[in-house]
Parts: structure tokens; sequence; C-alpha cells
């Protein structure tokens, strides 16, 4: 007759194992993390590159600039407010609101900048939409990661 064929597998024991990074329950993993970190820069980056290569006048810029900054605190204070309020940490109503009204007048002012700005083709006005647009997603991101990695980390 006939040998039959062997049959080999790898056990856990016989496999050596990789290097790995022991990340905790909860904790989002490292290349999330990197993503949303890299989704911010590159956001930003592209962001406050454009506004210095434009060629409109520097109050313009700066309108700009302030409407950035703006955005990227008020989403994030947003963020820690709703956040908190999911997780029964106290929250006042009226940061709760402030939060809101915050980010829908950010968002709000950078439409009203973007549509009425006659000094920038149709295609900036999209480019700054989407890097705005990105970096404020991003930066809520990056701010959920840190807080799940710090209460991941004090449950040990």
């Amino acid at each position: 007759m006939a040998s039959e064929p062997k049959i080999v597998t790898d056990r856990e024991e016989d496999v050596e194992p990789k290097i790995k990074i022991e990340r905790k329950e909860g904790e989002p993993t490292a290349a999330f993390k990197g993503a949303s970190w890299a989704a911010l820069l590159i956001g930003v980056s592209a962001y406050l590159i454009g506004l210095f290569n434009a060629g409109m006048e520097l109050n313009e810029k700066g309108y700009y600039f302030a409407v950035l900054i703006f955005g990227l605190y008020s989403a994030v204070s947003l963020q820690k407010a709703v956040r908190d309020k999911d997780e029964g940490i106290p929250v006042t109503n009226i940061y709760y609101g402030i939060s809101w009204v915050a980010l829908i007048i950010s968002i709000s002012l950078i439409g009203i900048g973007l549509y009425n700005a006659g000094s920038i083709v149709l295609s900036e006005k999209g480019f700054y939409g989407m890097a705005f647009v990105l970096s404020l997603f991003s930066a809520v991101t990056v701010q959920k990661n840190i807080r799940d990695t710090e209460q991941a980390r004090e449950r040990d």
C-alpha cells in the first residue's frame, strides 16, 4: 500500500513569536494612531502651505488661519464634551451648547469666507474646504485616541 502523505502543522510552541507590542484592552492600535496623526498633519500642513502660497491679502490669510485654529479647538472641545456626557462625567449644559455653537460657527465661517472669496478660484476653494474638514475630523480622532490610550492604561 502506498503511504499516506504526512500532514505537517505548525503548533504555537514550535513557532517563535514575533516582537509583539502589548496593547491594552480598549487602546487603539498603533496603525490607527499613526493614521490619525498623519491625517492631522497632512490636513493642517496642506491648508497652511496653500494659505502661505495664496495670492491674497495678509488680512485674508489671517482670517483663514484663525478659522482653522478656531475650528480645530471647537471640534476637539465638542468631542470631549460629548464623550464626557456619554460616560457620565458632569458637563454643564452651557459648555456643551457653546461647544456645538463654536463648531457650527467655525464651519459657517469657512463656508461663507470661501463662498465670498472672489480672489480664489473654485478648485482652491475646494482644496481649502477639504483640508479644513480633514483637519477637523483628524483632530477629533487624535484626541479620541489619546483619551482611549490613557483610559486603557489607567485600568491596569
